[in-house]
C-alpha cells in the first residue's frame, strides 16, 4: 500500500466553503455564509478557501452569459463582505480542474445508496428523475472532492448541507479504510451562530430564497437602504410583545427570524438580543432592526455596485485565487492518483 502524506494529527488547520453563483445574493447568504467566511477568515486560526462553485451551478441547466455575471457578481458579493484575496484563497471552481479529477475518484468510491438517500437529491430531482440531470445526482461527490483536493478540516455549512457533509466524511473514511491509508482528513463541520438558516420575511417557516416570487420576502444583498428598511417595516410578525428569553420564541417563527437576524448582524446571541428588548412591540423592534440592517448591509451593497463596475479587477483576483488553489490541490491530485495506481501520475 502506498504511505500517506500525513496522518490526521497533522492536518494544516483549514477551512473550506463555497456557495453556487446561480444570482441573486440574500441576506440568508450574507449571515448563513458570507459573514461566517469573514470571521473565521480574521480568526486566523485556519487557512481559509473560499469559492464560487460554478460546476455545481450547472447541475441545473444556466444561461451563459447570466451565470457569467452571477460568478463576478458573487465575487464581488465575497470582497465586499469583507473576504480579502491577501488574506483567504478566492476563485471560481471551474477554474481548478483538480476539483473534477478528484470528483471522478469519489464517483468510484461513493455508493448509489448513499446518493439516493440525499434529501436535496430527492427535493431537486422530484418525481420525475428520469429527467435530473445525472450531475445532479452525483452532486455530494463533487462537493467532497472540493472539500478534499485542500484536505480541508472544517467546513462552515448550514443545516441544509449537514447531510452532504456527513457524505465527504464517509468518502474520506471508505478512501482511506479501501486504500490502507490515512490521507483523507475526516472533516468537521462547523455549524454555529443565531442566523445560519435565514427564513422569509413573509413566512417564517419558509427559508429566504432569491426563487421566491414575492422581493418581499428576502432582503437582497442589492438593496439599497430604503428598500431594506421598507421590506423589514413590511415583515409579518405577530401581535405579541417580544419575549425575554429563547423558549418564549417557541411556535412563533417570524418573531424568531427577525430576533435571529438581528442577533447574526449585531453579532451577539438571542437571549443577548432578548434580555435588552424583552417585552418591546415589533413597532418598536424593527426600527431598531431596519437601522441595524441598513448600517451593517448598505455599504456591502454600495462596494459592489463600484466592484461590478471593474470587472478586469474582478477576473485578476480570480485568476490570482485559482493560481493559489491549484497550488494547494495539484499535489493532493497527485497523491490520490498514485494511491489509487494511475501510471504517471
Amino acid at each position: 500500500m502506498t504511505e500517506a502524506v500525513q496522518t490526521s494529527s497533522t492536518f494544516t488547520p483549514r477551512v473550506f466553503s463555497g456557495i453556487q453563483p446561480s444570482g441573486g445574493l440574500t441576506l440568508g447568504n450574507y449571515l448563513g455564509a458570507m459573514k461566517r467566511f469573514v470571521d473565521m477568515q480574521e480568526a486566523g486560526t485556519h487557512e481559509t478557501v473560499y469559492c464560487m462553485v460554478d460546476l455545481h451551478a450547472i447541475t441545473v441547466w444556466q444561461d451563459p452569459d447570466k451565470l457569467r455575471r452571477a460568478t463576478r457578481e458573487l465575487c464581488a458579493g465575497f470582497i465586499a463582505a469583507g473576504i480579502d484575496p491577501a488574506k483567504s484563497i478566492l476563485f471560481n471552481q471551474s477554474a481548478v480542474p483538480e476539483h473534477a479529477q478528484l470528483a471522478w475518484i469519489f464517483n468510484c468510491v461513493a455508493r448509489m445508496g448513499w446518493m439516493q438517500r440525499m434529501t436535496q437529491w430527492k427535493d431537486k430531482a422530484g418525481k420525475n428523475t428520469q429527467n435530473a440531470s445525472l450531475g445532479l445526482f452525483a452532486y455530494p461527490a463533487l462537493m467532497a472532492a472540493d472539500i478534499l483536493i485542500y484536505h480541508a478540516t472544517h467546513v462552515p455549512v448550514g443545516e441544509d448541507q449537514k447531510q452532504h457533509l456527513e457524505l465527504t466524511r464517509d468518502v474520506a473514511i471508505k478512501f482511506n479504510h479501501d486504500y490502507g491509508v490515512d490521507f483523507f482528513p475526516v472533516t468537521e463541520p462547523v455549524i454555529e451562530g443565531a442566523a445560519t438558516r435565514v427564513m422569509s420575511l413573509r413566512d417564517g417557516s419558509k427559508k429566504m430564497s432569491k426563487s421566491d416570487p414575492s422581493d418581499a420576502s428576502r432582503i437582497n444583498m442589492t438593496d439599497d437602504a430604503d428598500t431594506i428598511a421598507k421590506k423589514i417595516r413590511k415583515a409579518k410578525t405577530d401581535p405579541e410583545a417580544l419575549p425575554s428569553e429563547s423558549k418564549g420564541l417557541e411556535d412563533r417563527p417570524e418573531a424568531r427570524n427577525l430576533v435571529n437576524i438581528y442577533a447574526g448582524l449585531s453579532g451577539q446571541t438571542v437571549d443577548q438580543v432578548l434580555a435588552d428588548v424583552g417585552g418591546k412591540q415589533f413597532s418598536e423592534f424593527k426600527p431598531m432592526l431596519s437601522e441595524l440592517a441598513v448600517a451593517k448591509l448598505a455599504p456591502i451593497s454600495t462596494e459592489m455596485a463600484r466592484l461590478m463596475q471593474e470587472q478586469d479587477e474582478i477576473d485578476k483576483i480570480l485568476a490570482q485565487g485559482a493560481g493559489q488553489a491549484r497550488e494547494l490541490a495539484a499535489p493532493i491530485l497527485k497523491k490520490t492518483y498514485e494511491i489509487v495506481g494511475m501510471v504517471g501520475a
